[in-house]
């Protein structure tokens, strides 16, 4: 008698066990990381992936490939957080800059764009300040006017799974224009999936 309530008991216990591990957010099969802890809103590993994928796919088109030789100058548009989450686009954007940069494909101008440096403006208000050396100040026509722009959105969907579970989809959109033309000459999608309990929040 005692042999089968410790049985009753062990299943009783495992049921509860896989019951509570099932709940727990975990990446859609095609988006699952080597990172063990994951969450239904958007993380660092997700900004990691979406960086990633996408500067890879920017250099694998040829976009940045200027046909007069020579590195195109690169401004950081607007990236819309169009999701339920307060996040900070910026730090999809650095990621995106670095790895750019780091390529040796283009140049990113501070000048202008969201991931603008003031002092890059600032400092040409010294001209007609008396206190400073006219040699030190930096002189006219010395700003690179950038030739491409990247823009994009980041757009969340949710929809139910089952009774249980909520599938939550990311879909970092991102495009590169000709600044000149208009045109836009490269543009993808990465999409990272994530499921896990209705009780789960996204932010």
């Amino acid at each position: 008698m005692k042999s089968k309530e410790l049985i009753i008991s062990t299943l009783f216990i495992t049921t509860i066990l896989f019951t509570a591990c099932s709940q727990k957010p975990e990446y859609l099969p095609e988006n699952s990381p080597k990172s063990s802890v994951v969450t239904m809103g958007i993380d660092r590993q997700d900004f990691e992936k979406a960086a990633s994928d996408m500067v890879a796919s920017l250099l694998e088109s040829g976009a940045l490939n200027k046909s007069a030789g020579g590195k195109y100058v690169v401004m950081m548009s607007d990236i819309v957080n169009d999701t339920t989450q307060r996040i900070d686009v910026k730090f999809l954007t650095k990621k995106m800059r670095i790895a750019i940069l780091n390529s040796g494909k283009a140049i990113m101008t501070s000048a202008v764009g969201t991931q603008r440096d003031d002092l890059a403006q600032d400092s040409r208000t010294l001209r007609d300040n008396d206190e400073f050396k006219k040699s030190t100040v930096i002189k006219k026509n010395t700003l690179y006017a950038p030739e491409l722009s990247l823009s994009g959105n980041i757009l969340q969907r949710t929809a139910k799974a089952n009774k249980d579970d909520q599938i939550v989809e990311y879909y970092f959109q991102l495009s590169m224009t000709d600044i000149k033309t208009g045109l836009v000459t490269w543009e993808d999608e990465v999409v990272i999936g994530k499921i896990g309990s209705n009780d789960t929040v996204t932010w």
